[in-house]
């Protein structure tokens, strides 16, 4: 029996079918039912559905002709100038199927390259009559500004924990799966409101036993368990460098959790340790320091030993 990937199994296959991002998917809907969709940019962080509101529209306004009228291309790929003048070019002189125009959907279109954006926005003009562009990016700063004015741009935000709940309520009851609430909580903890994180960490926890619990969610994801970030920070406020150095070796050598990951627990949970305003605002400034020593190749355990040692002489 073939795997299935519930990333795609439990994509919205209308715009009906969208968690929140209401201020969007409001629109979009007017755009469909009018059959009138202009250019768009959708920019927001990954899995909040830039990808699955795509998707949905070609679903809404090509029903079974969709996938004839409707091209994917991702730019991570292929990020140069060539995509545009030829890929995205043969799609668009194509004539739609049924349909007054096609959709090209160019995905992480940040990543594009300076002159493939702009040989793009001379082909938008082009073929503007027969097709539509829908540009998706992280980041829409990166996009120039020639783009930008030929789209509406759609703004999509990280979900809220209601909203990921819901759509991970749909997966376990589809799935018929046994989830205690502390795991649904250290899943959102987890992915921070991108469904497409959450959704792969709750799949790949299924298959470690029947009940999913938060203890499976942590181990699946590869990240520190709060308890134990907690007693590491207890051990350094105490000045307990010898405890806090063991538990710290427990982490790295013995659970093998990326240095960085910890860290990023470790700054997490500053904001719930019972101190000074003024020392946590010194911890968050070391813990910045030492995470900028580990990302230019700083050894993990030596920067993280570093940074508690400065913590306790502060």
């Amino acid at each position: 029996m073939e795997l299935q990937i519930w990333t795609e199994k439990y994509r919205p296959h209308s715009l009906d079918d969208m968690i929140n991002q209401k201020h969007a998917v409001e629109r979009l809907k007017a755009f469909v039912k009018d059959k009138s969709i202009p250019h768009m940019l959708f920019a927001g962080p990954p899995g909040t559905g830039k990808t699955a509101s795509a998707l949905a529209i070609a679903k809404d306004l090509f029903g079974e002709n969709w996938k004839s009228n409707f091209q994917e291309t991702n730019a991570s790929d292929e990020r140069g100038i060539n995509v545009v003048r030829t890929r995205i070019k043969d799609f668009a002189r194509i004539k739609p199927l049924n349909a007054p125009f096609k959709i090209v959907f160019l995905d992480e279109s940040d990543a594009l390259t300076s002159d493939a954006q702009q040989a793009l926005r001379r082909t938008i003009e082009q073929y503007s009559r027969v097709c539509r562009f829908i540009l998706s990016c992280n980041y829409s700063s990166k996009i120039i500004a020639p783009l930008q004015s030929r789209c509406v741009v759609f703004r999509f935000t990280n979900l809220s924990k209601e909203d990921v709940f819901e759509y991970l309520n749909r997966i376990i009851k589809g799935e018929k799966l046994k989830v205690d609430d502390a795991a649904l909580e250290a899943v959102y903890e987890l992915s921070e409101g991108d469904l497409r994180k959450s959704t792969n960490i709750l799949q790949a926890a299924s298959s470690l036993g029947e009940k999913i619990t938060s203890d499976i969610i942590y181990e699946v994801a590869s990240q520190a368990k709060p308890k134990d970030i907690q007693e590491l920070m207890n051990y350094t406020i105490k000045g307990d460098f010898k405890s806090a150095r063991k538990k710290l070796h427990e982490m790295i050598i013995k659970q093998g959790l990326a240095g960085s990951d910890i860290l990023k627990a470790f700054h997490g949970q500053v904001f719930e340790l019972e101190i000074p305003d003024e020392k946590k605002i010194q911890m968050i400034s070391q813990i910045g320091e030492y995470d900028f020593r580990i990302s230019e190749g700083g050894d993990p355990l030596i920067q993280l030993e570093a940074m508690l040692a400065k913590i306790m002489a502060s």
